[in-house]
């Protein structure tokens, strides 16, 4: 026996074709979308902000520069910068948030804004528990050398005549955005206007609470989602482990969930292929306790004649009813014989069928090596064998097990000579039939027997019934190989029918057998 074993080959999956699958994608995008694009929106407004607040300071600072240079510069033709006159303007015209220091021609800074105005820069002392934790003289020298230094690179630029709009840090540590413009004279540069916002960080925590809403959407999004693809996942999921569960401990034979049921996504699927699963595990534990009980009862039977004929024989004198007795033991014996046979038989099928792999079987050829056996049997050993093939081999191939199919003509051809004359004739022939579009292949075996009553042409393939006509060998079968033929049929996706054989005037002439299997050609 062949220990191979065949591993199962699971679907080709397509995303596509998956309604959860879609739905969890989405799901999953949606909520990185939102913040995505709530973050690529904000980024670009932030720097939009940026560079607007300094072509607002640039133009602030040019038109301030015009002005300074018109009334705070005197002298001809060497002209220079008067210091009172452009105190006046810084003191008139610069806003209280923003600082303008006036630099000379050499760079040194001769008017300072926040020295002329009458603001007072207001800042909160820090609590005196944080005293010992604030900042240290030479972090904040390094941050004063660091500002003197960006700061002189920024009016050393403008000196050149290049105008300048940076973002830097100022001597206490904030951000601030800065433009520097050359103040001119005609073509020669008298100094340098710079001016200071320092409303950045405040833009920044502004667009940070801009993002804020984004986040919350984003966050609501992905625990909605979550919920959902708990809601239509792992609850249902749960729910069947728990069915299951449930079909086990409480020794149940079926489960059913129709809410589940009648879900259109993989869940649905599921659900519908346990509840198919476990109707089907229960359909075939009721066959086996209806078999178990069919077995127990059929060997009963010559089991009881064995035991009845042994008990008699010690009381009978006479020889001839003793031999009539052996006979009859004799004849129980090959009952039982034949019948555990067919037991083992049809308990063995299942696990054939399951171990074997389908393969393309040439019914054909098949059928002319089981045919020939039957024709070189001995004059005088039952009825003859003939085949008669309407088909090519090439359409007469189908999808099974070589091994099974065998059987089943055996079995069906063994009953047709059973109830067939000794000098009668059973006729095998291999056709198509239009009848049956999904299995057009057609094998019909026909007997001369006494044909079948009409009330029992769908019993015959019951388990082990039995319908034998005056005259034949009691126990010769056990009810059992048309059972069998009919489940291996079905395992095929095939038929098998019976029906009686009549002449002109509505004679019965004979049974007439047939399979209609599907074709690897069709």
């Amino acid at each position: 026996m062949s220990t191979d074993k065949h591993p199962y080959r699971l679907p080709r999956f397509r995303w596509g074709q998956s309604r959860l699958g879609r739905l969890i994608l989405l799901l999953n995008l949606a909520g990185l979308l939102v913040l995505v694009i709530g973050a690529l929106v904000l980024n670009e407004f932030r720097q939009g902000l940026i560079d607007n607040r300094k072509e607002s300071l640039m133009a602030q600072a040019e038109t301030m520069g015009e002005i300074i240079a018109v009334v705070a510069t005197a002298g001809d033709p060497a002209p220079y910068l008067e210091p009172q006159n452009a105190v006046l303007v810084l003191g008139r015209f610069i806003p209280g948030e923003q600082r303008a220091r006036l630099f000379d021609a050499n760079g040194h800074p001769i008017v300072d804004s926040y020295a002329v105005s009458e603001t007072v820069d207001v800042r909160p002392l820090p609590p005196l528990a944080s005293e010992p934790a604030s900042e240290t003289g030479d972090s904040r020298g390094a941050r004063q050398k660091d500002y003197e230094a960006a700061l002189s690179d920024e009016v050393r630029q403008a000196l050149s005549g290049e105008k300048v709009a940076t973002v830097r840090y100022n001597e206490k540590g904030q951000k601030v955005v800065s433009v520097s413009v050359p103040l001119r004279r005609v073509k020669a540069i008298l100094g340098v206007l710079t001016i200071e916002a320092g409303d950045v960080d405040s833009i920044v925590a502004a667009q940070r609470w801009a993002l804020l809403p984004f986040i919350l959407v984003a966050l609501g999004t992905s625990i909605f989602s979550s919920l959902l693809l708990y809601w239509l996942v792992s609850r249902p999921i749960h729910r069947l482990s728990a069915a299951a569960d449930s079909v086990r401990l409480q020794k149940s034979r079926a489960m059913s969930l129709p809410d589940l049921e009648a879900r259109r996504d993989e869940i649905g699927i599921l659900a519908r292929s346990l509840e198919s699963m476990t109707d089907a595990l229960s359909r075939r534990m009721d066959e086996i306790d209806r078999f178990a009980a069919d077995v127990s009862h059929e060997i009963k039977n010559p089991l009881t004649s064995i035991r009845s004929a042994l008990e008699t024989l010690s009381l009978v004198k006479d020889d001839a009813a003793k031999a009539r007795l052996m006979a009859v033991i004799n004849q129980d014996v090959r009952r039982a014989d034949r019948l555990i046979t067919d037991i083992s038989n049809a308990s063995r099928l299942d696990a054939e069928l399951a171990r074997d792999v389908p393969k393309p079987v040439d019914v054909g050829a098949l059928l002319d090596d089981i045919v020939s056996l039957y024709q070189h049997m001995p004059e005088g050993s039952g009825a003859r064998v003939s085949l008669t093939r309407n088909v090519t081999p090439a359409s007469s191939r189908v999808q099974g097990r070589e091994g099974p199919l065998g059987q089943v003509f055996r079995n069906v051809i063994d009953n047709a000579r059973s109830f067939s004359p000794p000098d009668g004739e059973v006729r095998v022939v291999l056709g198509h039939s239009d009848d049956d579009a999904a299995r057009p292949l057609c094998l019909s075996i026909e007997d001369d027997g006494p044909g079948i009553p009409a009330e029992n042409l769908e019993t015959i393939f019951q388990r082990f019934y039995t319908s034998r006509p005056k005259g034949t060998d009691f126990g010769r079968n056990s009810g059992l190989g048309l059972s069998i033929s009919r489940q291996i049929v079905e395992a095929h996706g095939g038929r098998i029918w019976a029906e009686n054989r009549e002449d002109a005037d509505g004679k019965i002439v004979g049974a007439r057998f047939t399979i209609a299997l599907p074709s690897v050609y069709q």
